[in-house]
């Protein structure tokens, strides 16, 4: 039996998006619908979908920025862009965007099918090594944080923080960086949110305290 793949279908014409869902949901495919790109955006920031069928020209958010915003926060998804622009220049285009396959209107769905379980077999990395340290244990794959063997639940932020911080292995990790690898490029350099995502986290990891401030320079843990 093929493995189970999760699937987010980004198309407007909506006969056509319903469509594609139905066949491969018929292919044993866990499959959502959106209809434009913002709703794109946000089903993806609470559901890991292993493919993204994406269309180009979407209204409200267009193709080329959902596509954009996924690689800019790191997304494991893989995307398939689906659209009327089939030459050469348009595939480089949309590859570069940063689509991991291209595929032109009309289509033949096998193809479609193959496609999509192709990419759904490379969406599934290895799992990263568990953090451990201090007596706080991060599990990367299970998104799991326990001290003491004690589990805490985390905002995605100060998740983000903690694995940067563990990662570190005792060595200083500067708020620059904390706010490039937990944030994105756009992030204002002078905000404090690395200051306030850092008291809820220590307040969440207890007593003693763990998470060391190296004045001038950011933090260890």
């Amino acid at each position: 039996m093929p493995e189970a793949v999760r699937v987010l279908v980004v198309e407007d014409e909506r006969v056509l998006a319903d469509a594609i869902a139905t066949g491969l949901r018929r292919e044993a495919m866990a499959v959502d619908v959106a209809y434009d790109g913002g709703t794109a955006l946000e089903k993806t920031s609470y559901i890991d979908y292993d493919v993204i069928v994406l269309d180009r020209d979407l209204p409200v958010v267009h193709g080329d920025e959902v596509a954009r915003r996924l690689v800019s926060e790191r997304s494991a998804s893989r995307i398939l862009m689906l659209t009327a622009a089939g030459d050469v220049d348009d595939k480089v285009e949309g590859l570069g965007l940063g689509a991991d396959d291209y595929l032109a209107k009309p289509f033949v769905f096998i193809e479609l099918v193959a496609r999509v379980r192709a990419l759904g077999r490379r969406s599934a990395p290895a799992l990263p090594p568990v953090l451990e340290r201090a007596g706080v244990r991060l599990d990367p794959g299970k998104r799991l944080v326990e001290r003491d063997g004690k589990e805490i639940v985390l905002t995605k932020k100060e998740f983000a923080v903690l694995e940067e911080l563990l990662r570190a292995d005792g060595a200083v990790v500067s708020q620059e960086d904390l706010l490039d690898k937990a944030w994105d490029e756009n992030i204002d350099p002078f905000t404090n949110v690395v200051r306030v995502t850092m008291m809820t986290l220590r307040k969440k990891l207890g007593e003693p305290q763990v998470i060391e401030t190296v004045p001038g320079v950011g933090y260890k843990l």
